[in-house]
């Protein structure tokens, strides 16, 4: 999909860093709960308000960039590889994730899932082959330089 898109856009997009993705949840670093809120309603779509569907983007709070829907909903791709034991090595500024793997990072919880697993520090992995109907993406759009001349 992302190819396609690239090829007909004359764009260029990609799935977001794990690292991006929270940092883009928690109002660029400053921790909150929930994307946009600490409390779960105001902000996520989960287990015990979302009538077991999803819903259309845009009915909750958004975060402070103005992002909907991280939080619940649908469960987002993240390009990262999962490592189960990656951030107990230390890892703390500007995280990689393994450079391979067996299963990707998902990230915000879903419209099916508690309401822990909505929140903004919560990870989860998936083969990359699995299609499921609570996981979906967001996309980050790489912006080239701007020419000084």
């Amino acid at each position: 999909f992302i190819n396609k898109l690239n090829q007909q856009s004359g764009h260029q997009y990609r799935l977001p860093s794990e690292e991006e993705w929270e940092f883009a949840c928690q109002n660029r670093g400053k921790e909150q709960k929930f994307c946009g809120h600490d409390a779960a309603n105001n902000s996520a779509w989960y287990s015990a308000n979302s009538k077991n569907k999803s819903h259309l983007v845009g009915n909750k709070n958004p975060n402070a960039l103005k992002l909907y829907d991280m939080s619940g909903n649908v469960s987002e791709w993240v390009a990262d590889w999962y490592g189960l034991d990656y951030y107990d090595q230390g890892v703390v500024n500007s995280p990689q994730g393994p450079a391979n793997g067996v299963s990707r990072v998902h990230r915000g919880g879903s419209w099916g899932e508690y309401a822990k697993q909505s929140q903004s520090t919560y990870r989860n992995s998936l083969n990359p082959n699995n299609n499921n109907y609570f996981l979906g993406f967001r996309l980050a759009r790489s912006i080239s330089p701007i020419s000084m001349d």
